[in-house]
């Protein structure tokens, strides 16, 4: 079976993406509905960049990237990586595609297990791919290690002796000891401490810079994923509502949502905070979603088409790059 495929330039290319989970009751357990956790996500990423995907928790930032590398069935759509369609690929063909795209988790302590010393964590997915073994895999192991600032002598060691962000050190060296083409970043610095995280987001930008990586970028803080990446993608209830460069977003943010999280970034002066853009209300239900823009509960602007038809992703006027999802805009 023949699943190359064109990308035009793109490392990653998603195509109208959803993955939806039956809910089932009864004693026949037949299914009476679908949470529709990603509906319809399209995205592309170049080479050597980063994109970010960023929303409140429950939008589906993670099931995208789950979605992608295929560890939950998916409902419809098309992943495309290094010209290779993921979703159409055999068994054997997606394990060979998996070593070029590695995972660097949100946890660092529950991510890492207890039993292993730190060089057989980090030595695993060589051996599990069958790149290397014996004295090469030591020799690589202990050269990632330093690469992410860690001493040789920590292949000896157990995860509970290090600190989280030694742990997320660990954690990176075993993401990138494949050599992978794509990393997929979920959350890697929420779970640190404030003055450890600017450390960990400046090695992984020295390590793109190094190795020529690209990164898919989760995160629900926008100041985070403002220092981080090239272009920024803002999720709501499974789907895009606003995508744009990091600058563009930042500086020209259009959609109510996205005004209300940019809001919400703590300011050192407190009179800065733009307490007239906090979002009022809670995210509804993802089973029984509102008619419309789902957004509509909690916008300041709604208006009637907002509550009857939900908007598409389209570029801004006058900004081909800049794509909206609002009626009010």
């Amino acid at each position: 079976m023949n699943t190359d495929t064109n990308t035009n330039g793109f490392l990653l290319k998603v195509d109208d993406l959803k993955t939806y989970f039956p809910v089932k009751k009864g004693l026949l357990r037949r299914t009476v509905g679908y949470v529709k956790a990603v509906d319809g996500v399209s995205l592309a990423v170049k080479p050597a960049t980063s994109f970010g995907l960023v929303g409140e928790s429950g939008c589906g930032k993670t099931t995208v990237a789950r979605s992608i590398l295929r560890l939950i069935p998916v409902t419809s759509g098309k992943v495309i990586f290094d010209n290779t369609d993921i979703l159409a690929a055999d068994a054997s063909h997606l394990r060979s595609i998996r070593s070029g795209i590695t995972l660097i988790f949100q946890d660092p302590f529950g991510s890492l297990n207890p039993r292993m010393t730190v060089g057989n964590i980090v030595g695993e997915p060589l051996k599990v791919h069958k790149k290397i073994t014996g004295p090469d895999l030591t020799e690589q192991v202990r050269l990632i290690l330093s690469k992410v600032g860690l001493p040789a002598d920590a292949m000896n060691r157990y995860p509970h002796e290090f600190s989280g962000g030694q742990r997320q050190r660990i954690g990176i060296a075993r993401a990138l000891v494949l050599q992978p083409k794509f990393v997929i970043c979920d959350e890697p610095v929420s779970a640190l401490d404030v003055s450890i995280q600017s450390q960990i987001l400046n090695l992984l930008k020295d390590l793109q810079q190094e190795f020529s990586l690209t990164y898919l970028f989760i995160a629900h803080d926008l100041a985070v994923v403002q220092f981080s990446c090239d272009t920024v993608a803002v999720m709501y209830m499974g789907r895009i509502v606003e995508q744009a460069s990091a600058g563009e977003l930042y500086n020209n943010t259009l959609h109510p949502y996205t005004v209300a999280l940019m809001a919400a970034i703590p300011k050192i002066n407190a009179s800065q905070q733009a307490s007239t853009h906090r979002l009022k209300g809670e995210i509804p239900s993802i089973l029984n979603p509102p008619p419309g823009c789902p957004f509509n509960p909690r916008c300041p602007f709604a208006g009637d088409r907002c509550f009857a038809q939900n908007p598409p992703l389209l570029p801004v006027s006058g900004r081909p790059e800049h794509l909206l999802a609002c009626w009010h805009i």
